[in-house]
Formats: C-alpha cells, sequence, structure tokens
C-alpha cells in the first residue's frame, strides 16, 4: 500500500512524499487517514526538530510523519486485534499512548514518534504500541472531522474533571466542578472557548447553574453568542451570560455582583496576567481556578491573593491534554450529537499541510482542518462565500455552512469529500 505523507526530517524541514508502507506484522492495523486538525503542537515539533523531546535523535534519516488529530477508516486488522477491530470501522486515535518499548519509551507519541503513522497521511500502520494501550477508539457518529476534533475536546472535559474543591474539617479533595455552582470562562470565546461552552452546557451529568463568559473582542461575543444563545442554554438549566469586560470600569465588581459574590469555578483560556489575575479576585470561598491556557513564555507569572488562599481556601489547577478516558467520553459525546464545529475555522488538502504547520501562529481563526487525501488550498470557512463568486466548489460549501451559521458541517463534509480534487 503506497502512502502520501507530510515527513519530517529537521527543524522545518516537511516534506510531502509517498512511499511504500510495509505489509503490517499479525500486531499491526491498516487504517486510512479522511481527516487531520493541525495542532500548534505540531508546529512546535516542526520548529525544534529532534531537539523535541518526542522527535527521534535519527529523523534526518528516519523522517516521522507529523499530525496527530486524526480520524479515518480501518482498512486491513492483523490477526491479533481481530477480535476487537473490523474493517470499516471510523477511528480516532489517543496520541499519548505512554508507552515504554515505543521508539522513544514514554514520550513516543504517533504524529511525532513513528515513521508509519500520523495524521498528515492518507494511509498509516497502527502499531501495537498504540492497540495494546487501548488509545485507538472506534467512533460511531456521524461524519469525521468530530473524531478528529476528539482530542481538543479531551481537553476541554480534562480540564473539568481536574477541578477539585474541599470539605470543612477533611483533607479529601473532591473532584469536578461544582454541580449546580456558578462557573466563569475568562477569554472564553476562542475556538477552545466555544468546545467547552458547548461541553458544559450539554454534559448530563454534572454542570453549573450559572455560565458567565468574558472576552473583550465584541465582534467575537456576538459570534459566540449567535452559536450558543443564551435561551439554548437556558432550555438545558444553566443561565448563560456573555460580558465584554473590556468596556466596564471595574470588571471584577461587576462579575462577582453577577455571581452574587463569587465563583466555584473560573476557567482562564488566555495566558494574559491580568486575566489570570481576574480570575483569582472573583473566586469564591474554596473556588478553584483552571489555568487552562498553556503559556509559550516559561517566566509566565501572575499576581495571587495568598490571603485567600490561606483563609478562603482559593486553589488553582490546571491541565495539559485529556487522558484516554477524557477521548473516550469525548467520542460518546459527538456520537450523541455534540457538535465540535466550532473548534474549525480553515479547510485545506494535505498539499497545504507543510506551510500551515510553519506558520500556524501567524494564521488567525482556530483549527485548521485537513482532508488529506484532497488537493485543496487552505482557506477560511468565512471567505467561502467570496470564493464562491468565481468557483462553484466554494459556492456550493458556502450554501451549506449557511445552514448552520456559517459552521462546518457532516453535510459540506460529504460533498468536499465527493467533489474536491485528490492529491
Amino acid at each position: 500500500m503506497k502512502t502520501k505523507a507530510i515527513r519530517l526530517y529537521g527543524k522545518e524541514d516537511l516534506r510531502l512524499e509517498e512511499f511504500e508502507l510495509p505489509k503490517i506484522k499479525e500486531d499491526e492495523i491498516l487504517a486510512k487517514v479522511v481527516s487531520d486538525s493541525i495542532c500548534m503542537s505540531s508546529y512546535k515539533a516542526a520548529k525544534q526538530g529532534p531537539d523535541h523531546k518526542r522527535i527521534p535523535d535519527n529523523v534526518n534519516e528516519n523522517p516521522v510523519i507529523i499530525g496527530h488529530e486524526f480520524a479515518g477508516e480501518i482498512i486491513e486488522v492483523g490477526a491479533k486485534w481481530q477480535h476487537k477491530f473490523k474493517p470499516g470501522q471510523k477511528y480516532s486515535i489517543q496520541p499519548a499512548i505512554y508507552y515504554e518499548d515505543g521508539p522513544l519509551g514514554v514520550l513516543s507519541a504517533p504524529g511525532y514518534s513513528y515513521q508509519n503513522i500520523g495524521g498528515d497521511a492518507t494511509y498509516v500502520i497502527i502499531p501495537n504500541d498504540v492497540l495494546v494501550q487501548d488509545c485507538l477508539l472506534t467512533y460511531n457518529g456521524p461524519g469525521f472531522y468530530p473524531a478528529s476534533l476528539a482530542e481538543p475536546l479531551s481537553c476541554v472535559i480534562g480540564a473539568m474533571h481536574a477541578n477539585y474543591h474541599t470539605k470543612p474539617g477533611s483533607y479529601a479533595h473532591q473532584m469536578e466542578i461544582v454541580d449546580g455552582g456558578k462557573m466563569a470562562i475568562l477569554a472564553g470565546v476562542g475556538p477552545m472557548g466555544l468546545a467547552a461552552i458547548n461541553y458544559v452546557v450539554n454534559r448530563k451529568d454534572r454542570k453549573p447553574s450559572l455560565l458567565v463568559i468574558t472576552d473583550i473582542d465584541q465582534t467575537r461575543l456576538d459570534r459566540a453568542a449567535e452559536i450558543f444563545p443564551e435561551k439554548w442554554a437556558q432550555e438545558k438549566g444553566i443561565e448563560l451570560i456573555y460580558i465584554n469586560t473590556g468596556n466596564i470600569e471595574n470588571p471584577v465588581e461587576k462579575l462577582k455582583e453577577i455571581s452574587g459574590g463569587g465563583y466555584n469555578d473560573v476557567f482562564v483560556f488566555a495566558p494574559v496576567a491580568p486575566v489570570v489575575e481576574q480570575a483569582d479576585a472573583i473566586l469564591a470561598h474554596d473556588g478553584c481556578l483552571n489555568f487552562f491556557a498553556g503559556p509559550s513564555n516559561p517566566e509566565f507569572s501572575a499576581k495571587l491573593n495568598f490571603y485567600n488562599v490561606h483563609y478562603a481556601y482559593t486553589h488553582i489547577a490546571g491541565t495539559s491534554g485529556g487522558n484516554n478516558d477524557d477521548m473516550v467520553e469525548a467520542l460518546a459525546c459527538m456520537s450523541q450529537g455534540l457538535d465540535p464545529a466550532g473548534l474549525i475555522t480553515h479547510i485545506g488538502g494535505l498539499n497545504t499541510v507543510a506551510e500551515t504547520t510553519l506558520n500556524l501562529p501567524s494564521i488567525p481563526g482556530g483549527k485548521k482542518l485537513i482532508y488529506t487525501h484532497k488537493n485543496l488550498p487552505l482557506v477560511a470557512i468565512s471567505d467561502f462565500e467570496e470564493r464562491g463568486k468565481t468557483e462553484p466548489f466554494y459556492a456550493e460549501l458556502a450554501k451549506l455552512v449557511a445552514r448552520t451559521k456559517g459552521l462546518w458541517n457532516v453535510d459540506a463534509e460529504k460533498y468536499l469529500l465527493e467533489h474536491a480534487p485528490e492529491i
């Protein structure tokens, strides 16, 4: 089986190549990749090359396939795994496999460490390393792109599960957000913030009674409110409020007024010191501040009120990614109808991956979704209508996304897969 893939040879050295995959062993699986979401982690890996902890030192001689937020279809199953997987099943992969016998031991990960598996490819071989860790996850929902976004959604899910609270007189931590409590998500209308709103409101087992979303960009706030209206949340038992803190003289005072004194769970979705300090200031007694946004500056810091840490039991949590259970939950949520399309802002083909990955920080918007069998430019969904004036393909895509308030959807994906040129 031949595959086309984006392979990393060294720092900023990404190449689109075609090569022959070896015949699968009895403990491996041959799979087709349909979609991959480009992650900032891939940018970091491409920039650092072998200096990256998950990239092998000999990558110049044995290049690896990049991309780790991918989904597709199982083609052939080795004898060892035929009791569990079947051709035709849709799948996603938890890339943080922590397998001691991988190329880099516990640091091994698809999309970083392997020659024959990564998201930016047409076909891959799923190794035993992934399978023995239960990191190949089947997906039974509509389309393919939701499964590609299971990994970023799992990060949101993991953050919610990582929050904790205490009980007076006990040192035991009670994990999770406060059911029926008050929650704030600061700087919360970027793509990951939209995913968080979607997940929090749609949860069945545990949710806040009040959810306040802040930002300083009114356009983005208006867009979030259009996608996730306050009335929609109200119907699900949550009072949802959007606040532009850039237009308020004393945001802390206003936010505390809305909550009646403070918030049980506060999430910070931007690595900005004043936002962190604002989050700390609005915590209720035993409130948990979750610093969700990963800073690139290793010296990043902010002031915190340690009087409240001592006397009001305020505390901090933080996560980096989701675990396997979070991925399973993400896929289950999407199989039951949760659509993570709010994360996606651009669509492209495998031919755009190298340039997009190396320039990712300078490309505005959210997730760049790649259809690996297609030859397409990277185009913002918001530009479909304009391009459609001269290109019928984008005119049809514009009509399809208009049905879902400008969001990518299963019908648009189906049309693309049927009509876009092959790579």
